[in-house]
């Protein structure tokens, strides 16, 4: 039997291939390589604060620190109503939400670049990367939460102004959605970031002012009616809201803005699929 008989009778396990569809998932891929995913996942999750003298203790520092500072500057001095809400487990509420949201889209937004030597060398889905980052401040949030919960408890049993409602029980779908938002706002500027590196530092700036144009720091009935329609238009403001409204009994339940979440992560999730999936192709001769 010739060599070129034995090579096309052999059983290949693995055949890498470009012919896929711009939006698969490539899932099976993804289960393929679930080892990796949670290598790349306890990496980025030991490896933020591995060389810190306080360690995961930040964890907790930082949304403390960021809701003295929001009490004080917000509250005290500029006397922004919280709806009648302590104003330190109002604040916080929303800076939980939002460091979730934010970490995911400023972590995904640097895949191409920050990978490009990986990526280089050796193949797996490239999907896995942006994934392993949400799920990686999925336990930063979950910590997070957890100190939430306990100012929470805290205020529930010495004031009586916190109402919670049935609302609460739709918190697991909120954090899907700002999982899938995240994500496809990750995947389209890391895309992008490939040719324009110029999108790498304004992700961070945007950021920050788009976190101002959401409830983190106000209650949405607090802001005059004609600005409300800008308000609506952050996809976050629905969630924020919505989340304040069911374990603060804060505001209203706002369907149009859950509504409108659900169809903006969706819309962005996709065109976000669609756009990695065609850049990570090529992207090696441009990074």
């Amino acid at each position: 039997m010739s060599l070129t008989n034995e090579v096309d009778d052999q059983q290949w396990d693995l055949t890498i291939t470009s012919s896929k569809s711009l939006l698969s998932l490539n899932l099976e891929a993804i289960w393929r390589y679930r080892d990796l995913l949670v290598l790349f996942v306890r990496r980025d999750f030991v490896a933020t604060y591995k060389q810190t003298i306080l360690g995961p203790l930040w964890f907790f520092i930082q949304p403390i620190f960021t809701t003295i500072i929001f009490t004080i500057v917000f509250g005290n001095i500029a006397q922004i109503s919280t709806d009648g809400m302590p104003k330190a487990l109002f604040y916080l509420s929303g800076i939980t939400l939002w460091n979730y949201f934010s970490d995911c889209v400023t972590k995904t937004s640097n895949t191409f670049v920050a990978n490009q030597n990986i990526f280089g060398k050796v193949y797996f889905p490239r999907i896995i990367v942006p994934l392993s980052a949400i799920i990686t401040n999925l336990l930063k949030f979950g910590v997070q939460f957890a100190l939430f919960l306990g100012f929470y408890v805290y205020y529930f049993f010495t004031s009586d102004v916190i109402i919670p409602n049935y609302s609460i029980l739709l918190f697991p779908i909120f954090v899907i959605i700002m999982a899938t938002m995240s994500l496809g706002l990750g995947m389209i500027i890391t895309s992008l970031t490939t040719k324009y590196r110029d999108l790498s530092f304004l992700v961070g700036f945007g950021i920050q002012l788009l976190m101002y144009a959401s409830p983190v720091i106000y209650p949405v009935g607090s802001v005059p009616e004609k600005y409300q329609f800008f308000i609506a238009l952050n996809p976050m403001s629905g969630i924020i809201n919505n989340f304040k409204y069911g374990w603060l009994g804060s505001g209203n339940f706002d369907l149009f803005g859950l509504c409108y979440a659900v169809g903006f992560s969706v819309m962005i999730f996709v065109l976000g699929t669609l756009i990695f999936n065609k850049v990570e192709k090529s992207f090696i001769d441009t990074v």
